[in-house]
């Protein structure tokens, strides 16, 4: 006995559309949490590091090669003492140096009420800036209450 498959009833259908029409605006916001804006010199290599670690954790980045990044930073409010060499945005926050995804992750999933975080300098072992023994360094939330340690990292693996 040979089974026909039978149409999709106009009910299943429309189903299917208003699933569809409900999904896509959350896929298309968790994609753009997912986009990273990087500014970065043309003639830095940890930079590349750290944006192609970007890339393997899942984000998709788009680079901004320019030799002004004291603007950029003016512009976007990040502290002269939390400097380092690149800056990025991603959902409204910034984020200044080498910041590990795991970090970027977090802010992204509490939403604080912060400008952004930055990790300052270039600590050996941070993403891009792998070789040697890794350092351990905090990540600093920053914004309008000032300056705090949002997490810990040693190397790229969290501590705290």
């Amino acid at each position: 006995m040979k089974h026909e498959a039978c149409p999709p009833s106009r009910r299943s259908v429309l189903g299917f559309v208003a699933a569809a029409v409900l999904i896509a605006p959350v896929a298309a916001a968790f994609a753009e949490e997912l986009a990273v804006t990087v500014h970065k010199d043309p003639n830095c290599g940890c930079c590349a590091g750290w944006v192609q670690h970007l890339r393997d954790a899942g984000f998709v980045v788009r680079v901004d090669e320019t030799a002004d990044l004291e603007s950029i930073r003016s512009r976007l409010g990040v502290p002269a003492d939390l400097t380092a060499c690149h800056t990025a945005e991603v959902a409204g926050y910034v984020v200044e140096g080498h910041v590990p995804a795991a970090a970027i992750r977090r802010l992204l999933a509490e939403r604080p009420n912060a400008k952004g975080v930055a990790v300052p300098g270039m600590p050996i072992g941070s993403p891009g800036m792998e070789g040697g023994r890794p350092a351990a360094y905090s990540v600093m939330l920053f914004g309008a209450d000032g300056q705090k340690t949002f997490m810990r990292f040693v190397g790229d693996r969290a501590v705290g």
